[in-house]
């Protein structure tokens, strides 16, 4: 889960800092680049399993193409050096297993993680050849006496806290960086605190060194390193959703929409319990499908039922859908919106699914009238801070982006992050670069005293008076009695009426 992000040098990035709940919603107009943050959070969690440079062609340019190195560091005359920085403070697994399936258990898992790269162009026989520098590499925890200042989402939410954090006393880093005879030397320390592994020269160093943590030598670290490679852009395809599984496919959701059967039929499996009666396993698998089913009514009123029908001559898992009149019909008949909604509604009931969720757009394939449907279902995928942490509420995280102002009427105003181009004051010069806000009187407000931070209620305004009015009907699915949502605030109301 991550709490907090900072960014600087990453395509339009400067000194970006953002701060994430369980649910978080980044708005914008199109081409500001609010999909600049989902490709930052997505080539930091490619670093934990792969070399830079692999990392880096992760991360696709406006065309759909892997991106070249240059330019994911932004350049221009205030950054001619090619820096690129980021620190994320996040909460990790307790256990992992490391690659050769050794158990981990981490000491600690609250942490925080910096990485600073640099852009290299080496040149040798005539030919020009890209890589990225490690200038600083560190992993350290975050203390217990500062765990409540660093959540401010969940400073009353004490059960919760005390659930999900682990937190030793430890006075030494977990990975420290340090220049001896001009070259910088990263080191990686055991939990026990001594000097841990052999030196090694971040200059010459394809990879990161948390992506090589190990159960054995560095349990904390390695545990950091699963929760990174986690964190998982959505990008669900229709195509890839309609597709059979075979019996023996994978039982988890990729991010394009692959092995929707075979995790939904696992899940039903899952549900059987050993010594359970033959009458018993059936009703249990019956209930998993019916929970799911009840959530996919919400979408679209006439669908009652929902099955894995497993066809025994080809060995193949296929997803079917039932109506009200008994009739049902393959996940090929089913539209793009009822289908990315099943596997949000799969998400959600598989405890064991990634720990940070990215989604852009989710409106897409969903009627106005239905949005209040998608967003419900999107906070209930990510952790309940009311309830402490267990199976039924892992701790999992929702992020979203989108441009349509009938979703961001339907955020709860807590969770709204708009993002918008600006003109920053870098040193004595100024840059263009994106810039993130937040709304007064809540909880990201009360944690930073910058009141430019703040939206515009004019800005946000012109949001709203562009989105189509919602029925009574589906103003009231969508209203929680705990949280305000953006359309319902009264500063709102008023100054539109004084408009």
């Amino acid at each position: 889960m991550i709490t907090r992000l900072k960014i600087s040098g990453f395509k339009n990035f400067v000194d970006v800092d953002v701060r994430f709940g369980p649910f978080t919603c980044i708005a914008g107009l199109n081409g500001v680049g609010k999909s600049n943050l989902f490709d930052a959070i997505r080539f930091l969690s490619s670093t934990a399993s792969m070399t830079l440079a692999d990392a880096a062609s992760r991360v696709r340019d406006e065309g759909g193409r892997p991106s070249e190195i240059r330019d994911l560091f932004s350049r221009d005359a205030l950054n001619q050096h090619g820096l690129m920085s980021f620190e994320v403070e996040m909460i990790t697994p307790v256990r992992a297993t490391d690659d050769l399936g050794a158990d981990a258990h981490a000491t600690a898992n609250f942490l925080v993680y910096r990485l600073d790269l640099k852009h290299r162009l080496d040149g040798s026989n005539g030919l020009r050849q890209e890589s990225i520098e490690i200038v600083k590499e560190e992993l350290d925890h975050i203390p217990k006496s500062k765990a409540a200042s660093h959540l401010p989402f969940a400073r009353d939410a004490r059960a919760w806290r005390e659930s999900v954090l682990t937190i030793a006393h430890r006075t030494a880093a977990f990975i420290s960086t340090a220049t001896e005879e001009g070259k910088v030397i990263i080191r990686m320390h055991q939990d026990g605190g001594s000097s841990g592994r052999p030196k090694t020269l971040a200059a010459g160093t394809p990879r990161t060194v948390l992506s090589i943590a190990n159960a054995s030598e560095s349990p904390t670290a390695l545990c950091a390193r699963r929760e990174m490679e986690s964190w998982m852009l959505l990008q669900l395809e229709p195509s890839s959703l309609r597709e059979p599984d075979h019996v023996n496919a994978p039982h988890m959701l990729s991010q394009e929409g692959e092995h929707l059967p075979a995790t939904l039929h696992a899940l039903a499996q899952r549900a059987k319990k050993p010594g359970m009666e033959a009458k018993e396993a059936k009703a249990a698998e019956a209930r998993v499908y019916a929970t799911i089913s009840n959530r996919l009514s919400m979408l679209i009123d006439n669908l009652r039922s929902l099955k894995v029908d497993h066809d025994e001559k080809r060995d193949t898992l296929t997803v079917c859908a039932g109506d009200n009149q008994g009739v049902w019909y393959p996940a090929k008949a089913l539209s793009d919106g009822t289908l990315r909604f099943l596997a949000l509604a799969v998400l959600e009931h598989d405890s064991s699914g990634r720990n940070v969720i990215c989604l852009e757009e989710p409106e897409n394939g969903i009627h106005p009238q239905r949005i209040p449907a998608i967003i419900n279902l999107l906070q209930d995928i990510a952790t309940d801070i009311h309830m402490e942490v267990d199976e039924t509420n892992p701790p999992r995280q929702v992020i979203i982006n989108t441009h349509s102002p009938q979703v961001v009427r339907q955020i709860p105003d807590d969770s709204l992050v708009l993002a918008r181009r600006a003109q920053l004051l870098v040193g004595s010069g100024l840059r263009n670069g994106l810039e993130f806000r937040y709304l007064d009187h809540t909880w990201r407000s009360e944690c930073d005293d910058d009141t430019s931070r703040h939206i515009h209620k004019g800005e946000l305004l012109d949001y709203l008076s562009n989105a189509n009015g919602m029925n009574d009907a589906s103003a009231e699915l969508a209203t929680r009695p705990r949280r305000k949502l953006v359309g319902q605030r009264e500063d709102l109301q008023q100054l539109k009426l004084n408009l």
